[in-house]
């Protein structure tokens, strides 16, 4: 029997309180076009578990998977190598335990990892705190705009146009239920700092920001010193955002924290995440300890039990919906625990001395790929620093040559104007992405089918 745990007149009762007629009012903003209006062409309405493993495994192998192929894609997801150890320790019993770790005598195990992982994420950012994670980098970025908006009492945010594009939209959303102003500009190709606008971000700031948002390295791949932004943000009673989709390059690159930021966001995939189509990843998010009451997300903690002995509890869980209601600064589910795991296993079995190591082999291996790639006639190299990925651009659209160069098992990186469709200025642009798993035999076939292509 299936569980119906409303009635009709239950239906009529929550469609009446909302305004709605109907079911079928509540669909009004997805476009006709997208909706199905009968069974999807082509799709068998039943089929063996044989048969639906073979169809499954014919589509899959369309793919071109990333380890079958020359691979140099970034912006925000990227490709390092995940030690099979991470995979194995994260399915032991220890970590088995309740989702959501309110029995604090059943779920140690949960919680102390996630205490270990804050502590990783806090010295990793440079703050005070850091929370048990967010779902990933672009809600944990809009879950710091909302949070400077109830410390300052402010409702505009300066965007920086070195911004992740995503992370801009998902803000943007947003910001239509909270009525933040959203300052925000495109990144351009000039050369030095590209994507940079610091001149405007300082300009923008004044007695209605409540912060500014800014990413290091940014889209472009651009690397900057936050220390000048974060005083003059400070100076207006604004607070910094930073914003990190790179962990690994905190390996080499003074952390946020450091620089002055009060707010550190980012997405974690990079450590102990593999790429996964897109998902699940892991959001990190850090604050100095004066804001701490104001951070979203839960906060786990050390404590001693009756009888003296270590223990790990949930210490301020009062932000969430199950006790605060309209008055939470986030929902009970706001944490991705299983990805959150994977990233302190792999940090753990890092260490701060692999981790720096791991920094410099990447910034190494993509300096190098800078120059050869560089040297391609049609290509000019916009960076004048970089941490793993840079920005080239090419003489003509970067789009159809990432297609092109993708038909012949290619995956040269990401276009600009895949992700800014609407700025003709940017279509040239090319981002490319160089970790530990590039090698140079990879650099120098890209190199070639550059050159073909361009000729």
């Amino acid at each position: 029997m299936r569980y119906l745990p409303l009635s009709d007149a239950d239906r009529s009762a929550m469609l009446a309180t909302i305004g709605a007629s109907s079911i079928d009012d509540l669909f009004v903003d997805v476009p006709e076009a997208a909706r199905l209006s009968g069974p999807i062409a082509g799709l068998a309405p039943h089929a063996s578990e044989l048969a639906v493993e073979r169809h499954m495994s014919a589509l899959a192998r369309k793919n071109l998977a990333a380890g079958d192929a020359p691979f140099f894609l970034g912006c925000g997801a990227y490709r390092h190598h995940v030690p099979a150890s991470v995979d194995h320790l994260i399915q032991r019993g220890e970590f088995l335990t309740a989702y959501t770790p309110y029995q604090p005598e059943i779920a140690q195990g949960t919680l102390q990892f996630l205490f270990e992982f804050q502590t990783q994420v806090a010295r990793l950012l440079g703050t005070d705190v850091a929370n048990a994670s967010m779902y990933d980098g672009s809600t944990a970025c809009w879950e710091a705009i909302g949070m400077a908006r109830r410390i300052t009492k402010r409702g505009k945010a300066v965007l920086s146009a070195g911004l992740h594009p995503h992370y801009v939209s998902v803000a943007k959303t947003m910001a239509k239920f909270t009525g933040d102003v959203l300052d925000y500009a495109l990144p351009t190709l000039t050369g030095g700092a590209p994507g940079g606008d610091m001149a405007r971000l300082l300009d923008a700031i004044d007695a209605d920001t409540s912060c500014v948002v800014v990413q290091n390295p940014n889209i472009l791949g651009h690397v900057a010193d936050l220390s000048e932004l974060a005083a003059a943000a400070h100076a207006k009673g604004a607070l910094l955002i930073a914003v990190v989709t790179e962990p690994v390059s905190l390996g080499l690159v003074r952390s946020p924290g450091e620089m002055g930021a009060d707010i550190v966001v980012g997405e974690g995939q990079s450590i102990g995440v593999g790429l996964q189509f897109g998902g699940p990843y892991v959001g990190l998010f850090g604050c100095s300890e004066k804001y701490v009451r104001q951070m979203p997300g839960r906060l786990c903690g050390e404590t001693v039990d009756a009888e003296g002995k270590r223990g790990f509890v949930l210490t301020l869980s009062t932000r969430e919906q199950h006790i605060r209601r309209e008055k939470a600064t986030s929902n009970i589910c706001t944490n991705s625990g299983l990805c959150a795991l994977a990233f302190s296993m792999h940090m753990t079995l890092l260490g701060e001395t692999g981790l720096r190591t791991l920094a410099e082999i990447n910034h190494d291996k993509a300096s190098a790929a800078a120059d050869v790639l560089a040297a391609v006639p049609g290509v000019e190299l916009v960076n004048d620093t970089f941490f793993n990925e840079f920005t080239l651009k090419l003489a003509g659209d970067a789009r159809t040559v990432v297609r092109n160069l993708a038909d012949k098992g290619i995956l040269a990186g990401v276009s600009l104007g895949r992700l800014y469709p609407d700025a003709d200025d940017l279509s040239g642009g090319l981002v490319v992405a160089v970790t530990e798993t590039t090698t140079e035999e990879d650099v120098e076939t890209l190199a070639s089918a550059l050159r073909e292509e361009l000729a």
